[in-house]
């Protein structure tokens, strides 16, 4: 795993990171995004296809990704799911799977401590911050459009799209949602590349998360957590 060929949730992961605070901030729903887009990778991959809305896996198919097979393999055993409960279902074990392997690539260091000082508490730190700087350059680049939108690589746009309806502040504000909404909207149909039915998997799971965000924002604003 090294700058250029992480998975598309690690690199989502990444954009978290506020590379000048040293922590992740403005991403109270950052679970939701990286299951997206392992759901979006697994998707571009054909791994998954939808079938009636519902998520279907392709019976043994694999990526070699540790975290994205570990999904590929949750999605063949457990009951049918549409996008929407996908994206909720144990969501936190694929961003723990991805944490673990931007650890065990060298991108993040585990610092042990006490909370209170008395219990024992993991603390993650960035630890490649240059190449962090330049996924966050690149993400950018491709929101603001200085490429024609035909010419973004599919998981770029994907990702994108991923960062910006799961609001990875770090990334897109809402200032900036509104200002690129045209310019999201075609990089969710272009994450399709030239599959009709990938196109419309894409759509779908942006509604999702946008479905889910929203949720869990109200949760959070009624006092029910998120």
């Amino acid at each position: 795993m090294h700058h250029g060929t992480l998975s598309l949730p690690a690199r989502l992961f990444l954009l978290a990171w506020n590379t000048h605070r040293g922590k992740i901030t403005g991403a109270p729903d950052l679970h939701l995004a990286v299951r997206a887009g392992a759901l979006a990778e697994l998707a571009q991959r054909g791994v998954l296809f939808e079938e009636d809305r519902v998520v279907t896996p392709v019976i043994g198919a694999r990526t070699g990704d540790t975290a994205l097979d570990a999904l590929a393999e949750l999605i063949e055993q457990s009951r049918p799911r549409t996008w929407r409960g996908w994206l909720t279902h144990r969501s936190r074990g694929t961003l723990s799977a991805v944490r673990d392997q931007l650890v065990a690539h060298g991108y993040l260091r585990t610092e042990r401590g006490r909370v209170l000082g008395l219990f024992p508490a993991r603390r993650y730190a960035l630890e490649r911050v240059g190449h962090v700087e330049v996924l966050h350059a690149e993400a950018l680049a491709v929101l603001h459009g200085k490429q024609p939108v035909a010419e973004v690589p599919e998981e770029d746009a994907a990702l994108v799209m991923c960062a910006a309806t799961g609001k990875l502040r770090t990334i897109v504000t809402g200032k900036d949602r509104r200002r690129y909404r045209d310019r999201i909207d075609e990089l969710t149909e272009r994450a399709g590349g030239a599959s009709p039915e990938l196109r419309a998997v894409m759509e779908n799971l942006r509604k999702a998360l946008a479905s889910a965000i929203s949720s869990a924002e109200a949760a959070r604003a009624s006092g029910g957590g998120g």
